[in-house]
């Protein structure tokens, strides 16, 4: 099978072809770019000498090569692309939040500036965190090439971490979720704020109370409570930018009804996340760690009580660029395929 990556130059798209290029079901790779058409990706990124090689081409020589299209591209840019590959009978599985809000135009032009710019692709599209939304990603298989919308890198481990204690009713309060992220979060193209000398030996929060994954995140929390029957009891999303490259750590504090059990709550999210690969739920006295997820596709979950036994503290950890992005669009693509969901994932977290 031929697969494509339009954006191939960014960090999402480097880690891509990384995983992929490790993919049994995967015979090439069509590179594709916006604005470095020629330049060779074992130029661009020196680790890959030897291993994978070949120019980046224009974004329509991908689709036409490729029987499915990685898009790993700013907001706003990559529908023209997703529309290319359904007029050509290919799925593509997108990377940024130009697909996740479904049909909601309104809180996408809130947040990202602009409008849908093909609304109809929307009935093709679905939201790709798989421990939410396997079976209805396999529900639409049968009816051709779908667009899948992979969530953002804050969004997955903060909706993970919440999950079972939402679907199972626990949580009775606003939910206050504080995240701190890597560098690589802010893509390969230079900012100020990840410039060395002002992200070095410091920790810092950003976008405070206007972070474009507060919505996001919001949207899943509102989908499994009603899916409970609950309603969702709202939400304080702050995240926070640390000197080191990859990862994120998000600590979540959900307010309960009453006094609980830390042994009946540990319980409950082992017996949630048992079936789940990826999603490990570690025991207590471990505490999740973004060093220990680092360029795996797991998210590891620690859980925990406060002293009074009335707030439930959820730790959960992932490599942001991996199970935040490119290795959660590989889990897809074998999802939609057919594919074991752990081909080309199955790499065991570096610890240093």
């Amino acid at each position: 099978m031929v697969v494509g990556i339009i954006g191939a130059a960014g960090y999402g798209g480097a880690e891509l072809v990384r995983l992929l290029s490790g993919h049994r079901h995967v015979s090439a790779i069509s590179m594709g770019t916006v604005s470095l058409e020629g330049e060779r990706i074992e130029n661009l990124y020196p680790n890959f000498q030897g291993l994978v090689s070949g120019p980046l081409v224009k974004p329509e020589e991908v689709v036409a090569s490729s029987d499915l299209v990685f898009g790993a591209l700013p907001h706003a840019v990559g529908e023209a692309y997703a529309k290319l590959c359904h007029d050509n009978g290919k799925s593509y599985i997108d990377l940024s939040a130009d697909f996740r809000f479904d049909e909601d135009e309104e809180t996408y032009k809130t947040w990202y500036g602009k409008p849908f710019a093909h609304p109809e692709l929307r009935k093709r599209s679905v939201y790709g965190l798989p421990e939410l939304n396997r079976q209805r990603i396999k529900s639409l298989l049968s009816s051709g090439p779908m667009i899948i919308a992979c969530p953002g890198c804050y969004p997955t481990g903060s909706t993970l971490g919440i999950f079972p204690a939402l679907a199972k009713g626990l949580a009775a309060g606003t939910i206050i979720v504080n995240s701190v992220t890597g560098i690589t979060g802010g893509g390969r193209e230079p900012q100020r704020a990840f410039h060395f000398p002002e992200c070095s030996d410091s920790v810092s929060p950003y976008k405070v109370g206007a972070h474009r994954h507060s919505p996001e995140i919001s949207r899943n929390l509102n989908e499994i409570a009603a899916r409970s029957g609950l309603s969702f009891p709202g939400l304080i999303f702050t995240p926070h930018l640390a000197p080191m490259n990859r990862g994120i750590l998000s600590t979540i504090y959900i307010p309960m009804s009453g006094k609980k059990k830390i042994d009946d709550i540990q319980d409950l999210y082992n017996e949630f996340y048992k079936d789940e690969h990826f999603v490990r739920v570690l025991p207590q006295g471990v505490f999740a760690s973004t060093s220990r997820v680092r360029h795996s596709n797991f998210c590891d979950i620690s859980v925990h009580l406060d002293m009074k036994g009335d707030t439930l503290i959820i730790a959960s950890a992932i490599d942001n660029m991996v199970k935040g992005a490119s290795g959660q669009a590989v889990q897809n693509m074998n999802i939609i395929l057919g594919y074991d969901e752990k081909e080309g994932l199955t790499m065991t977290p570096s610890l240093f």
